[in-house]
C-alpha cells in the first residue's frame, strides 16, 4: 500500500523487452542499503517489485520488471532512458497517512485535455476512460502517476484538479503538458461501494 505522496524523482536508464516482459532500471536517491530485494516501489503510481538494486554514481539504481497486463493499462510501455518517474516507497505501519490509500495497481491512464498556469499553481482538466469515470467524484481523491490528488469537479468523463506550488516541484508535474497520458488509479472506496451497490441488485 501508498499514499500517493511522492518521496522521490527517479529517473529511467534503462530498458530491456524479453518478450512480453520488460525489465526497468531506474535511477533515485533512495538509500541502497534501506532498500530489499522484493521491495515494492511505485514506479509513477505503478507497483513493481524490485529485482536488483546497484550504483549508478552518487544514486541507487532499482531494477524492475514489468508484465504485459502493466504495460497494456499505464504508461509503462512508453517508459525510456530519460524519462522522470515518481516514486514512493511502500507504507509502513506506523507511518503518517498523509494522502489516502493508494494500492498501485492502476486502473488506467487518463489524458491531459488542458493546463492552466497561475499564481504559481497549475490547474489541469483530464479525461478519463468511460468505464472508470463513474469513480471519480467531486472532493473524492483520485491517485495520478502516483500522486494522491483532490478532484475539484467532474463533467461526464472530465474532471479537473489543482496543483499546488510545492507539488509542482517536488513531483513530474511541473513538467506534465496536455496531450499527455498519465496514471490513474481511482480511490479503491468507491469502487467497493460501487461492486457492493451492483451486489444488492
Amino acid at each position: 500500500m501508498f499514499t500517493g505522496l511522492v518521496s522521490d524523482v527517479g529517473e529511467v536508464l534503462q530498458t530491456e523487452t524479453r518478450g512480453l516482459l520488460r525489465r526497468v532500471s531506474v535511477a533515485c536517491g533512495y538509500d541502497a542499503s534501506a532498500i530489499e530485494i522484493g521491495a515494492s516501489v511505485a514506479h509513477a503510481g505503478v507497483c513493481l517489485t524490485v529485482i536488483d538494486i546497484a550504483r549508478a554514481g552518487n544514486r541507487t539504481a532499482i531494477s524492475v520488471e514489468v508484465g504485459a497486463e502493466t504495460l497494456a493499462l499505464t504508461t509503462a510501455g512508453a517508459w525510456e532512458a530519460g524519462t522522470r518517474l515518481n516514486l514512493e516507497r511502500s507504507l509502513r505501519l506506523g507511518d503518517e497517512l498523509g494522502g489516502h490509500m493508494v494500492s498501485g495497481h492502476v486502473d488506467g491512464t487518463a489524458e491531459i485535455l488542458t493546463r492552466r498556469d497561475f499564481d504559481g499553481m497549475a490547474h489541469f482538466r483530464f479525461r478519463a476512460p468511460a468505464a472508470l469515470a463513474k469513480f471519480i467524484a467531486q472532493k473524492g481523491s483520485v491517485a495520478l502517476d502516483g500522486t494522491s490528488l483532490t478532484v475539484n469537479s467532474v463533467d461526464g468523463d472530465t474532471f479537473e484538479v489543482l496543483l499546488i506550488p510545492h507539488t509542482l516541484a517536488v513531483t513530474t508535474w511541473g513538467e506534465r503538458q496536455a496531450g499527455e497520458r498519465v496514471n490513474l488509479e481511482v480511490d479503491p472506496m468507491a469502487r467497493y461501494a460501487a461492486r457492493l451497490l451492483e451486489a444488492s441488485r
